[in-house]
């Protein structure tokens, strides 16, 4: 992509009410741009980390033998007075529509999956069953902050397994933990599986948390076998030894980024489901129900990837491979060699199927064309210059790294196509 197309920019101006690296460095980056409190635009760039968070979460989920589906985000009240929860969810916005009928905006989906597989899910041979959806999620936060960590309206993967026995419930329950940390990892941040309260549901549920100084959350953990309780349920404090080994509690500052937990047969009870069992007995279908941010994990990422001048995007989501800048010289000839190298340089990334955005403005001095690139944060930022044409080679500079080298221009296209696969 060419920068000077893009119809976002980047601002120096950051929200009045950023109280958080990503809600500051996205707006002014021009990733996002907020329409109200917890509601935001995704813009050209936004879109693209964000599609690729959730293409990782699908390859994983879809690894672990989950279906996708897509189930509407408007709700019918009955459903939730079923399942006797339509004056407990706190969070959920709820409107009239034509003829006085009530529904609500989707905050979660238990209401509306369970009848839906219970449609198609009859006997026990047609167990287990796992499905998941990518979707728009409303909830009516009294405080919506923290930019994408905290919104009124954000993107959600949500999954939910039906199993005949717990057995059966306990061992997809253990890979889909496996699942959640290979998202993150794969999204470039580390996460701590960490005990959480289980509600009426369970003794458990389990989070996952990133370490991060910015984080609003407090997990106790251990420094050896990384067991980790939240401070909602835990009677650790810090120092204590660990429960589990000989290692040390610390206390930690965290952000959720996902969580699980168990449902037992509360919805599935509520909504009459069963199936019959190998001895023709009916009985009721257990529950699990497992939920990643991505809007979330792309905030997340900010937090943990960041300096004073911008972000610092993993390669695995970053918008662009890499960030061709252009800079302008006095000279007319040398200034047309300039673009005609860098041109040369962008069409062949774009046949070679490397991502690239190029910064080929004319009339943007070279300090602003650098400060925009870190604000942006794509990990590889290639100079063409009048200085480096005068060498032959051009600037690369990796956007975790302060100094820069030159590469010769014969050597370009070998080591841009070795970092990209890396």
């Amino acid at each position: 992509m060419k920068y000077s197309t893009s119809f976002a920019k980047t601002t120096k101006i950051a929200p009045h009410d950023a109280d958080s690296a990503n809600a500051r460095f996205l707006v002014q980056a021009g990733f996002i741009n907020q329409l109200m409190a917890g509601v935001y635009t995704f813009l050209p760039l936004g879109i693209r980390v964000l599609d690729k968070i959730k293409n990782i979460v699908r390859e994983e989920m879809n690894a672990l033998g989950s279906q996708e589906v897509y189930m509407p985000t408007l709700h019918p009240k009955e459903h939730y007075l079923k399942t006797g929860r339509w004056d407990v969810i706190d969070v959920l916005f709820k409107l009239e529509g034509a003829g006085g009928k009530e529904y609500a905006l989707g905050s979660t989906h238990e209401e509306i999956v369970t009848p839906l597989v219970q449609q198609y899910v009859k006997s026990y041979k047609d167990l287990p069953v796992s499905v998941y959806q990518i979707q728009d999620k409303f909830r009516n936060e009294p405080r919506a902050k923290s930019g994408l960590l905290r919104g009124r309206e954000f993107s959600m993967k949500d999954m939910y397994s039906f199993h005949l026995t717990e057995e059966d419930f306990e061992a997809y329950y253990e890979k889909a933990k496996q699942a959640y940390l290979n998202v993150f990892h794969r999204c470039g941040i580390d996460a701590i599986i960490t005990e959480a309260s289980g509600g009426v549901f369970s003794k458990y549920s389990h989070e996952f948390q990133t370490p991060t100084e910015c984080g609003e959350d407090l997990i106790y953990v251990c420094n050896t076998c990384q067991y980790a309780q939240n401070r909602e349920i835990t009677e650790l404090k810090d120092g204590d030894k660990c429960p589990k080994c000989e290692g040390t509690i610390k206390e930690t500052k965290t952000i959720e980024v996902g969580n699980i937990f168990p449902l037992k047969t509360k919805f599935s009870e509520s909504f009459g489901f069963t199936v019959a069992g190998e001895e023709g007995k009916q009985v009721p279908v257990l529950m699990g129900c497992y939920g990643i941010g991505p809007s979330r994990v792309m905030g997340s990422i900010v937090e943990v990837h960041h300096d004073e001048r911008g972000m610092i995007w993993p390669k695995s989501v970053a918008p662009f491979q890499v960030h061709l800048v252009s800079l302008n010289a006095k000279d007319q000839t040398i200034q047309e060699k300039v673009i005609d190298v860098a041109e040369g340089f962008y069409q062949d990334f774009v046949k070679a199927g490397v991502e690239v955005l190029w910064d080929d403005r004319v009339e943007t001095s070279p300090g602003e064309k650098f400060a925009d690139a870190d604000l942006i944060g794509i990990p590889l930022r290639l100079v063409v210059s009048e200085k480096t044409l005068a060498e032959e080679a051009i600037e690369w500079k990796l956007r975790t790294e302060k100094e820069f080298r030159l590469v010769p221009l014969q050597d370009i296209m070998e080591q841009v196509e070795t970092f990209v696969s890396e």
